[in-house]
């Protein structure tokens, strides 16, 4: 009867993994491809570099902030339905975004309505693919094939962006989003729960609260550094506040046996923990890179969208070849070896960028380091995704999911708001160096946390 089900569950999830690799995609184009619109968007609108660099970390950060609560939320409404309505609030948030008269609503469509879609639409991406492929082996192909299209969304985001931008408007960029969104919302029909929802399941409310404004209090001090650092000091204790309270509270409510938005225990697996670790800086690379390259191409060199786009071809063409071997890699090398190949490979790819960048004035100069920079990142999302939501049985994946997502968002957010913060301040190529050597020293610390995974 359970290799029955596990049949079952296997054929329903190859049918079923275009629409959920799709989503992964157009969410992370979304949160690349406005780097190659900085320009366009702001001479249009009438606001500066900086406006456009806060509507990108607002988008990354209510993604960071609601993915937890989007997770808890597939519990008692169920995958699919929280997939289809996190689809449908970022399809109106895509078209509000195209029909932008100003910042401010861009603000309210891009950055708000579509990080809300987000975050209810990605936990079940995840849920779903982990309930659906059982053994280790196909659970790696399906992640592999997620995570490629999700690391080429986000790379090839500014290629597609840039020639969208350069042919017709930037606000066809977010009419092609929505239109991709139709297309997904089509192919989920097919979809069906593996799970049945549990209405009666309790949301913590005050947790979901607590723990948003903590993130976005964070957040808003590091993008403060650059005008007040008094502000910026302000705002980094009182989010840190915020977040103590929030852990108190789960603290408080496990102890009276009631269920917290997010259960301490998920803390204490030390292998999910360092995995965490490495999802996080691993988009801290990802999102740091692409808007610090992509600025600084436009606003100090005067590239245009399209040449900005092509540039990051080199990083496209990585994250897709090392991303589609994540099956092959899986079966032949252990996750942490795969990991700790794919820090070094960033860390060197970071060296050679700021290397011939400083030495050449070439679009050439950049191909090579984002090349390194895709194929180690295209080698280590599939595995520390898959080291994370190994470690919990069914019944806690969506807490899992929901937290996970919501640590590699948060890892996006600050990518963009540490290194955009340092380039914008100056915006020159000591600005531009400086901010690549910071991202180099995060990629080090990842490698130190996957150095602490189990070797098997």
């Amino acid at each position: 009867m359970v290799e029955t089900d596990r049949a079952k569950r296997a054929s329903q999830g190859q049918r079923i993994l275009a629409p959920l690799a799709l989503a992964q995609f157009i969410c992370s184009f979304a949160g690349s491809n406005m780097n190659v619109m900085i320009n366009d968007i702001s001479k249009d609108l009438g606001t500066t570099v900086q406006g456009v660099q806060v509507a990108i970390t607002i988008f990354l950060l209510v993604m960071a902030a609601l993915m937890i609560p989007g997770g808890k939320l597939t519990d008692r409404y169920g995958r699919k339905r929280c997939l289809l309505v996190g689809l449908v609030v970022y399809g109106v948030g895509a078209l509000l975004s195209a029909a932008a008269p100003g910042l401010g609503v861009l603000i309210l469509g891009n950055s708000i309505l579509e990080g809300v879609g987000t975050a209810l639409l990605i936990p079940p991406v995840y849920i779903l693919t982990t309930l659906l492929f059982p053994d280790l082996t196909s659970r790696a192909r399906a992640f592999g094939m997620i995570m490629a299209l999700g690391g080429i969304g986000a790379a090839a985001g500014p290629l597609i962006g840039g020639l969208i931008t350069t042919a017709i408007s930037w606000r066809a960029a977010f009419v092609f989003q929505a239109l991709v969104i139709v297309v997904i919302v089509v192919l989920s029909r097919r979809i069906e729960d593996p799970l049945p929802p549990d209405p009666t399941r309790p949301f913590d409310t005050g947790g979901a609260v607590l723990s948003a404004v903590g993130l976005v209090l964070i957040v808003m001090g590091i993008l403060a550094a650059d005008n007040n650092v008094w502000l910026m000091l302000g705002l980094l204790g009182l989010g840190a506040l915020v977040l103590w309270w929030f852990f108190r509270s789960v603290r408080a409510k496990e102890a009276a046996g009631e269920e917290p938005l997010l259960s301490l225990s998920l803390f204490r697996d030390r292998t999910s923990n360092l995995g965490l670790v490495t999802q996080n800086v691993q988009w801290l690379l990802l999102m740091g890179t692409s808007f610090t390259v992509a600025a600084y191409l436009q606003v100090v060199r005067g590239y245009d969208a399209i040449q900005t786009g092509v540039v990051f071809t080199a990083a496209t063409l990585g994250l897709l070849v090392s991303s589609l071997c994540a099956e092959r890699l899986a079966k032949r090398r252990p996750q942490r070896t795969l990991i700790m190949t794919g820090f070094v490979v960033c860390v060197v790819g970071i060296a050679v960028l700021v290397t011939l960048a400083g030495g050449y004035a070439t679009a050439w100069a950049y191909a090579p380091g984002l090349l390194l920079i895709g194929l180690g990142l295209g080698v280590m999302l599939t595995p520390s995704v898959n080291v994370v939501q190994s470690s919990f049985p069914e019944e806690r994946q969506g807490e899992i999911s929901g937290l996970s997502r919501s640590i590699s968002n948060l890892g996006s957010s600050f990518g963009t708001a540490i290194a955009g913060t340092i380039l914008v301040s100056g915006l020159t190529s000591g600005a531009y160096a400086a901010a690549m050597i910071t991202l180099g020293v995060f990629g080090l610390g990842g490698l130190a946390a996957a150095a602490l995974l189990p070797r098997h």
